[in-house]
């Protein structure tokens, strides 16, 4: 897990929005979205539409609405995230 994973995973322990997110890191935008790719990649982070309607693989356009979407760390995510 890189720094920038753990700091994201810092706050994912519930769900949290892009801007939110944006806000609350010291990572420039291109690198806290390529973050996220890598954790969703992973299986470590789920993403969502909204704060409550998760979205599933085929659903998601990433690469255009990133700024839209909400993140939570999952199980696996928080394991991982722990363990470092």
């Amino acid at each position: 897990m890189t720094d920038a994973e753990f700091d994201v995973m810092d706050e994912l322990y519930f769900v949290t929005a892009f801007a939110t997110l944006a806000n609350q890191l010291d990572l420039p935008e291109h690198e806290l979205k390529q973050t996220l790719q890598s954790l969703l990649a992973k299986g470590w982070i789920k993403c969502f539409k909204s704060a409550s309607e998760e979205l599933v693989a085929d659903e998601l356009d990433f690469e255009s609405e990133y700024k839209q979407y909400y993140f939570l760390a999952t199980k696996a995510g928080l394991l991982a995230h722990n363990s470092k």
